[in-house]
C-alpha cells in the first residue's frame, strides 16, 4: 500500500522546481504533480508553498 519514493529527503533542483511551476500552471492536481516529479505529495505541497506556487484543488 505504501509507495516508495526514489528521492527520499533529496534536495530539489532547478529543473524540478520549473516542472512543478509548469504543471501547477496547467491546472494539474497535487497527486498528479507529485507522481510526475516522483516525490511525495507532502514534499510537493511543501515546496510549492515555499516557492509561492498555487496548486489546483481537484475533487
Amino acid at each position: 500500500m505504501s509507495e516508495r519514493f526514489v528521492k527520499h529527503k533529496q534536495p530539489w533542483n532547478a529543473d524540478e522546481v520549473h516542472k512543478l511551476r509548469t504543471l501547477a500552471g496547467k491546472g494539474k492536481g497535487l497527486k498528479s504533480i507529485a507522481k510526475a516529479l516522483n516525490r511525495s505529495e507532502e514534499s510537493t505541497k511543501s515546496r510549492a508553498k515555499t516557492e509561492s506556487i498555487a496548486i489546483a484543488k481537484l475533487r
